[in-house]
């Protein structure tokens, strides 16, 4: 398995990959191919550094977003991990566990203090995933759970 840089060529990669992994979170989704690829542009755009791709045998099967540019709500530049998702018949195999720890290394690179992000409040398997590798319940808004973890290693 190996991880790199997403290119804009990656994007009907990114669409089926998503529609896929994302088939049994209903409440957490984008539901039409036009949204999906317009989350990949923004998330392009955001920074294309911290956007990568997990491949197996030159095929995607997962991809992970994390963005050094973000402001949180108390005003401090974070590491935001918009997006981490794995097919899943890829799942138990490590590999979104290398896509987070990816994201966080390149948070410490950028000189970030702290990670967060957003899971759904239902979504057990994420929370927990989450938890396993330092990330702390920090507060709830709507149907999202915000999750922090500090980057001093």
């Amino acid at each position: 398995m190996r991880i790199r840089q997403v290119k804009l060529s990656d994007i009907n990669d990114f669409i089926e990959t998503y529609i896929r992994a994302y088939e049994e979170l209903e409440n957490y989704k984008y539901r039409t191919r036009k949204e999906i690829k317009n989350y990949f542009k923004w998330l392009y755009n955001r920074d294309k550094e911290g956007f990568v791709v997990a491949e197996e045998k030159d095929k995607s099967v997962g991809f992970a977003a994390g963005d050094a540019n973000w402001i949180n709500f108390e005003g401090k530049k974070v590491l935001e991990i918009h997006e981490i998702f794995v097919l899943p018949e890829f799942r138990k195999k490590g590999i979104g566990s290398q896509l987070l720890q990816y994201l966080l290394f390149y948070g410490v690179k950028k000189d970030k203090k702290l990670a967060e992000l957003w899971v759904g409040k239902t979504n057990y398997k994420a929370i927990n995933f989450y938890k396993k590798f330092g990330f702390k319940e920090a507060g709830e808004w709507g149907k999202w759970l915000r999750m922090i973890k500090s980057l001093n290693f």
